[in-house]
Parts: C-alpha cells; sequence; structure tokens
C-alpha cells in the first residue's frame, strides 16, 4: 500500500488554548485549517503516521529515527502540565525504514537518543489529530545536517517501507516558516522572510516539492527557518506520485510564518520524481560556477584535489598566475561549501609564506583535511565542493564597536594570548554585536574578560 496523503502543519505552542490562554485567537486562521487538515487525515484511516519535526534529536550527519515502544508528554515546559498526549511506535516499519536507508547509503538508525519525550514539533500535529479522533501509531523523524537530496532520499526509503509492510500511511510535515516577518517576532525582521514565505507557500499551493529542493541556502539560511527539511522528506515519501494540493492558510502576524497543507495522492505519475531534476539541475550549477572561477579560487580547487587524490601537496605554483598572487604577501581564508552547507574553512590572519599563492596551497589542504569541526574530505565529494578565497587586508586595531560593519570588516577579539577572527559578510551573522559575539568565542573569551578590537577587510574571490 503506498502512501495515500500527507499534510504540512506548524508548531507553535500557543494554538492550544491552555497555553495560548486567550493569545491563540490572533492566528484563528491557523487554528482553523490545523483542525480541517486533522479531519482530512482522519477521513483518510492511515494505519501509522510518519511524522517529521525540526525539534526532535537532531545530527549533522545521521538521521535519527525514535527508538523504543512510544513516548509521552505534556504542554509543561510552556505552562500547561494539564495537556499531556503518549503515542505508539511502529516498530516494525521502523526496522524496514532503516533497512532501506542503509542500503541507499544513507545513515540512519536509532542511536544517540539524549530526551525520548515528545518534542512540541510532534506533540502539536498529534494534538489536533487526536482532537479529530486519529489515534494510530507513528514513525518519529528527526531532521539532519544532510542535503536537501538526502532527505529527498530518506523520503523515498519511508515510501518503500511502507509499501513492503502494506502500511496505509499519512505523511504529517511538521514545520514553520521565516521566523524574520516582524521586528517583534521572535527574530529582527529579515526581507529574505517574506520572500522565502512566498516561495514555499508557491510550492504548496501548486505541488511543486521540485522547489522544495532547490532554494537557494542563502535564502534560507537569513529566514531562521525549520520547517523545509520536513518539506524534503515528504517530497520524497510521496515520489512519483500525483496529488492534489491545498494550500488551507497562512499567516505571519505573529513574526513567524505558518503554513497548513494538504496534499491527497491521486495516483502514480512518473512527471514527479524530482529527485533527478534535482541532481541534474545541480550539475549544471556546480559547472558553470566552475567555469566561472577566477585565479584564486582555482588554485584553491587544486590545491586541495592534488592532495586528496595523491596524498601530497602541490610543489610548484602553476604558470600563468596573476602577479598580485605570486610576488605579494597576505594572511588569507580558505572556504568550501557544499550542498550550501559549509564543509571546511581555514586560514591565517597574516602571512606565513612567501606569497598569497602559496598561502592559498597551503590553506585549501588544511580547510578540506584539518577542519576539525569536520571529517576530511573524500574523493565523491571534489566535484560537490565550492570554493571561496578571502585574502585579508592589514588588521588594525580600534576603540569601538561603532567603528565596524558587518560587511566592510572582519573582526579580531583579543584577550592576552587568545584571539577569535570572523570574516565579514557571512550569512547570517546581521550585526555587530553577533559578529563579536562569535568571534569572542571562537577565541575562548568569555563575556566577563576585558578585551581589545581589531579589525581588517577582505577581498573576496568566488
Amino acid at each position: 500500500m503506498p502512501m495515500i496523503g500527507a499534510v504540512i502543519v506548524p508548531h507553535p505552542p500557543l494554538i492550544i488554548p491552555t497555553v495560548g490562554r486567550g493569545q491563540e485567537q490572533q492566528v484563528q486562521a491557523t487554528i482553523d485549517a490545523y483542525r480541517a487538515a486533522a479531519r482530512r487525515v482522519a477521513e483518510w484511516e492511515p494505519e501509522v503516521l510518519i511524522i517529521s519535526s525540526p525539534h526532535a534529536v537532531m545530527y549533522a550527519d545521521y538521521f535519527h529515527i525514535s527508538p523504543g515502544t512510544g513516548a509521552s508528554e505534556s504542554m509543561a515546559s510552556f505552562g500547561a502540565p494539564q495537556t499531556q498526549l503518549s503515542v505508539k511506535y511502529d516498530a516494525e516499519l521502523r526496522q524496514e525504514l532503516i533497512r532501506r536507508a542503509e542500503a541507499a547509503g544513507l545513515q540512519a538508525g536509532t542511536l544517540g537518543e539524549r530526551d525520548p519525550s515528545l518534542d512540541h514539533g510532534t506533540f502539536l500535529p498529534l494534538y489536533f489529530l487526536r482532537e479529530a479522533r486519529s489515534t494510530c501509531p507513528i514513525l518519529r523523524i528527526c531532521l539532519s545536517g544532510f542535503s536537501p537530496l538526502q532527505h529527498y532520499q530518506l523520503g523515498q526509503c519511508i515510501a518503500k517501507a511502507v509499501d513492503k509492510l502494506g502500511r496505509r500511511a499519512v505523511f504529517v510535515a511538521s514545520g514553520d516558516l521565516s521566523h524574520k516577518l516582524r521586528d517583534d517576532g521572535p527574530y529582527v525582521y529579515a526581507p529574505e522572510g517574506p520572500v522565502f514565505d512566498r516561495r514555499v507557500t508557491a510550492a504548496m499551493e501548486s505541488g511543486d516539492f521540485l522547489q522544495f529542493l532547490t532554494m537557494d541556502p542563502a535564502l534560507c539560511d537569513r529566514t531562521a527557518e525549520c520547517g523545509l527539511r520536513s518539506f524534503q522528506i515528504m517530497a520524497g515519501a510521496l515520489d512519483g506520485l500525483g496529488v492534489m494540493p491545498e494550500l488551507l492558510s497562512y499567516e505571519g502576524v505573529t513574526g513567524v510564518g505558518y503554513g497548513v497543507a494538504v496534499f491527497t495522492v491521486t495516483g502514480p505519475d512518473e512527471n514527479r520524481r524530482f529527485a533527478a531534476q534535482c541532481e541534474e539541475m545541480e550539475r549544471i550549477r556546480l559547472a558553470e560556477r566552475k567555469a566561472a572561477e577566477d585565479p584564486w579560487v582555482r588554485l584553491a580547487r587544486l590545491s586541495l584535489e592534488t592532495y586528496v587524490r595523491t596524498g601530497k601537496r602541490m610543489e610548484h605554483l602553476p604558470d600563468g598566475l596573476p602577479a598580485g598572487m605570486t610576488t605579494k604577501t597576505a594572511g588569507a581564508f580558505v572556504s568550501l561549501h557544499a550542498h550550501g552547507q559549509l564543509r571546511g574553512c581555514i586560514g591565517t590572519t597574516g602571512p606565513t609564506t612567501a606569497s598569497v599563492a602559496w598561502e592559498i596551497v597551503q590553506n585549501a589542504v588544511s580547510a578540506g583535511a584539518r577542519d576539525p569541526r569536520f571529517p576530511p574530505v573524500g574523493t565523491g565529494e571534489l566535484d560537490q565542493l565550492e570554493y571561496s578565497v578571502d585574502v585579508l587586508g592589514e588588521p588594525e586595531p580600534i576603540s569601538s564597536p561603532a567603528q565596524l560593519d558587518v560587511k566592510k570588516y572582519g573582526v579580531i577579539v583579543s584577550c592576552g594570548n587568545r584571539r577569535g577572527l570572523l570574516l565579514p559578510d557571512l550569512d547570517g551573522v546581521d550585526t555587530v554585536e553577533q559578529q563579536i559575539d562569535i568571534a569572542r568565542q571562537k577565541g575562548g573569551i568569555s563575556t566577563q574578560e576585558k578585551y581589545t578590537l581589531g579589525r581588517f577587510e577582505v577581498v573576496r574571490h568566488t
């Protein structure tokens, strides 16, 4: 039995009356749509609900699937301990999913559970589904730091597991949209917030799930969204299936985007296999970006690829490099990204080699093989990497944060022999205060310690 339908729902605790205590009325349209979606699910009579939540256990390199026989929770942390529920897990489906995921080369399983209780991203959908008298077991899926395509592939594995066991299954994608819609919301307003929400709700309304896979990562980072990866898994679970899409509501009055959508499966549709389309679009994009790389970036790529493929560092610079690379010295940072996520970043704040070129050669290898936050880059990843090179100007001391500009200047925070540095114009770093705080933490400097500030400019090559 294939998937029979799916819903996208938000998870603001205030929409539960015992939590909201009247405040829920400001998002009444969301509540009404939520109840309509829950009634639709109940009418489908599912035997299992697959729920993905951004607030369950999450790892960068692992899809966590909740273990055990079930879980319970209340809204006590939101001031409503009297509102409680329990749920059973479908253990047989869980094991079949893990088997399918492993066969597909995905890291997924039940390891690393830190808190067995239900997170609010799971609790909220269950609350409304129970209200609609849908009480079947669930499978709780946690998100990861993997690529959009890998989230989609996990969804494909879910569909295959459901089909193998003959379950009538509904996918519940729990996730809010942008958290940066208003200055009086949980985050400061960002113009990217409404743009993101318009694009996502358009995809909900049209059923064009390819849009969930191809969103600009830089745009997403600036919106503080928490639902997109849930939607990507859902899209994979409906791979090759026609759907009747219905966007029931959208609101952003609290500064957070809440969308409710229902997708009724209408039958097979080979045109709705989005993985191959996504892969081809990404291949073309990466090829175009690589073709446009300047000499600084090309040298970084050559250095790391040489090291990964041969195990040896470059011994000679390639011919034809600009004079500014071979005759000048400066600090340089090399940053690697894969699938829109940071994959490594190492640099030097001042010159340590004979030229900028050799600085890039050295730091490209370090970014790919020495960044302690990531495993070394493997040969299979090389074609997926995007490079940027920041060449640093001379740092200068400053007396006040007022002399900083997050777009123009990087910052150095110093205390004794400890120092933390942050480059300028980074996604997600919107204020001087954020910039200083991140640099301070990188240097292991506490807020109670007295520190000095420096600034520097960079020339960024992409």
